[in-house]
């Protein structure tokens, strides 16, 4: 799994991949398109997008655990439940179809009918996802326009346009977000492919994001539902840009065997999941780098914990506090702000004898701070990248998060985004 993969393996697989962006990087059998339908204020924004499989696939998805609960993920939750496949995702940005009653499950219903009409497949074989400001209903004439543009292009056989379906999904995202990785099954390949929004409203369970996962190997939706659950564990929910989880949070993973070669051997589904676990590491890691107003990401890893459990949460108090994320904006070689939030994460350890590290620098060693220069410090802290180690030196658990500072825009992005 992910989390267990050593620090240098985890920051090099957090860098994105532009190969990802190509429309040749996508698994055999999909395609994906975006369109502009007017569901989004912004002018001129593509805000409806269709990530679509010519044959059958298997599907898995998480969502949110937030008590309220959007249209859409209520809708995809049902359909995952009594679908045998799934054939399409219709996605759309500029209204999150949140808090929006009976009318909200009728217009993600009709959303779905009309994709499955004009693709010629059952309804329940379509998942929608919806992004944007709770509280408003999607408009019904933007909203069927842009449903049927997107399948009249998959009628017309027009080839996909990653970057058009990228751009369609985002709303405060200043950059599209995809990942590629491919392995091989005797002598074939196989390809996992995943794209991402998300910058604001992101933390634990899931974080607040959309995520679209497809891969060309044929595995049933029991064995994929497992696998997703792995990687996100150690993926989406290990990434918090501001402490807030949302309402229509969802992961999907598509997975329709058009690559001809299964995963049922033992060799085939470690490969697969270590290729997903890598996929939705690098989209995690593109959502905490454009987290609203960043200016840096930053890594946290927690290490001698007696248990996983205990270094995952040392990790996420860390990564969530305040004073942390504004201290990585200024650069402040503040160890301080780390060692007070370790104390209060509820964690057993001894101060006495953990150790924290800024990059390769001891800052805090047998209880007290270790000698450095803060100028030094102060340039580790300045790179795009940061990470602070933690030691507790208690037993093998060890754990990450990825995060991102605290800037001045982060304020005004979230102050003025619905006015």
């Amino acid at each position: 799994m992910a989390g267990d993969l050593p620090l240098k393996r985890l920051l090099a697989l957090a860098k994105a991949r532009p190969a990802a962006l190509k429309n040749s990087a996508l698994p055999k059998g999909f395609s994906v398109f975006g369109v502009r339908c007017g569901i989004s204020s912004k002018p001129g924004k593509k805000d409806m997008a269709l990530f679509y499989s010519a044959r059958p696939a298997a599907a898995a998805g998480v969502f949110t655990r937030n008590r309220v609960v959007a249209a859409p993920v209520l809708l995809s939750r049902r359909h995952l439940r009594t679908a045998g496949s799934v054939r399409a995702v219709i996605a759309n940005s500029g209204c999150a179809n949140a808090c929006t009653g009976a009318r909200g499950l009728s217009d993600a219903a009709s959303s779905a009918r009309t994709a499955a009409r004009g693709l010629n497949v059952a309804p329940a074989q379509v998942l929608v996802a919806s992004t944007g400001v709770i509280g408003r209903y999607l408009p019904p004439v933007p909203l069927k326009a842009g449903v049927d543009g997107l399948v009249d292009l998959v009628r017309a056989g027009r080839p996909s346009s990653v970057g058009a379906a990228l751009r369609a999904i985002m709303t405060t995202d200043t950059r599209p977000k995809a990942a590629l990785e491919r392995f091989s099954v005797r002598g074939k390949t196989v390809t996992v492919w995943g794209c991402a929004k998300g910058a604001g409203m992101i933390h634990p369970d899931v974080a607040t994001m959309l995520v679209f996962l497809l891969t060309d190997i044929a595995l049933p939706a029991a064995a994929l539902r497992k696998d997703l659950r792995e990687a996100a564990s150690a993926t989406f929910n290990r990434l918090t840009v501001d402490g807030d989880t949302s309402t229509n949070d969802s992961v999907f993973l598509l997975a329709n065997g058009a690559a001809g070669v299964g995963g049922s051997s033992a060799g085939a589904r470690r490969k697969f999941q270590e290729a997903l676990d890598r996929v939705c590491l690098s989209l995690s890691a593109q959502i905490a780098a454009d987290g609203e107003g960043a200016t840096r990401t930053a890594w946290i890893f927690v290490e001698g914990a007696a248990r996983e459990e205990d270094a995952a949460r040392a990790a996420a108090t860390i990564a969530t506090s305040p004073l942390v994320k504004t201290a990585l904006h200024g650069a402040d070689p503040n160890w301080g702000r780390v060692i007070a939030a370790l104390g209060r994460a509820g964690v057993p350890f001894d101060p006495s004898t953990a150790e924290i590290r800024f990059g390769d620098v001891v800052v805090f060693r047998r209880g007290a701070r270790a000698a450095f220069s803060e100028k030094a410090l102060h340039k580790i802290l300045k790179k795009d990248t940061v990470v602070i180690r933690v030691d507790l030196r208690r037993g093998r658990g060890r754990a990450h998060y990825v995060t991102c500072d605290y800037s001045k825009d982060y304020i005004s992005i979230n102050a003025d985004y619905t006015t």
